[in-house]
């Protein structure tokens, strides 16, 4: 799929195939194994976030957590937001096959979706962004504090408990035809077991104990799974509501800047310009703004495993700007 055609499925209405009308947003709900999924991975990482503190005091977080947890974390993160949004929804560069498979691996593992039906779900928000057809807008409910609250609950993870699924057919036709993709998409159950199972055998088999193995599954496999997935959908819902819109966007969409959060979701949170301008590859554009998945794609881009990257040009920032 060209740039062009990806802006056109991302911010207009699809083409209508010959004979027939648009397809439809959704191809209904979800299954039951799919909604035990996420109870599952939702809530045991959450209760896993909140008990953090306590077990880390009672001296249950040990060196090999932490080392697990890191590179671990920086994996899956960056392959949500470098590859799962910026490389296959948005198309702000071209990769090689191996890389393009690589990022499909390491965002599946951040346990978020499978890499299809991710970027079906951003490809609508963007085309519908905070409007009527959004998947996970906070402002759903209207802006009194009770509607706003409600929608703040929505957006960050009520949605993923009673929605209809995006079309992947309207909405990531290029995915849905790509055989590799679809082959990770397949595989992203075992993907799922691996990311959750692998730090407790790692740290098993370095403590060469049972405790070893649980604290390290702990840490770096629920701990590690539930801060990535709260950073993530804080993007849906915080980087709608707070923060700075130094850019013009399309009217009704509310993308801001949320500074705090920058560091944890890699870059993700300069979310004002990631929405005035989808396929640029920095979201982080202005003075003093890090985008740790900008400066990865510069680095793929050097050891060229990355080309046609869409850096954004000064004059283009300078004309999205508000006066």
């Amino acid at each position: 799929m060209t740039t062009e055609t990806l802006q056109t499925s991302v911010t207009t209405t699809p083409a209508v195939e010959a004979g027939q009308g648009p397809k439809p947003l959704t191809e209904g709900k979800q299954s039951l194994g799919i909604l035990i999924g996420l109870w599952s991975f939702v809530v045991l990482p959450l209760v896993a976030l909140v008990a953090a503190i306590p077990i880390a005091w009672g001296g249950w977080l040990g060196w090999t957590d932490v080392a697990l947890f890191i590179p671990l974390y920086f994996m899956s993160g960056l392959g949500i937001t470098v590859g799962f949004h910026r490389y296959l929804t948005h198309s702000s560069f071209k990769a090689t096959r191996w890389l393009r498979v690589t990022l499909a691996v390491a965002g599946s593992m951040a346990i978020q979706g499978s890499p299809t039906q991710w970027v079906a779900d951003h490809r609508r928000h963007h085309q519908f962004s905070d409007l009527e057809g959004d998947p996970h807008s906070p402002w759903r409910f209207g802006e009194s504090m009770w509607g706003l609250t409600k929608g703040l609950f929505h957006a960050h993870v009520g949605w993923l408990f009673a929605r209809d699924l995006s079309n992947r057919a309207r909405f990531a036709p290029d995915l849905v035809a790509d055989k590799d993709i679809e082959k990770v998409d397949r595989l992203f159950p075992w993907l799922v077991l691996i990311s959750v199972t692998s730090p407790a055998v790692v740290g098993g088999l370095v403590t060469m104990s049972w405790q070893g193995a649980l604290t390290a599954f702990f840490w770096a496999g629920l701990v590690r799974i539930g801060l990535l997935h709260h950073v993530t959908w804080a993007i849906n819902s915080v980087c709608h509501v707070y923060g700075e819109r130094p850019f013009a966007m399309r009217e009704g969409d509310r993308a801001s800047n949320f500074w705090p959060l920058a560091i944890l979701s890699f870059g993700e949170s300069w979310h004002n310009l990631h929405h005035a301008d989808p396929t640029s590859a920095r979201h982080g554009v202005l003075r003093g703004q890090v985008d740790i998945s900008a400066r990865l794609i510069w680095i793929f881009e050097k050891l060229g495993w990355a080309s046609n990257v869409r850096w954004p040009k000064p004059e283009r920032i300078q004309a999205k700007l508000r006066p």
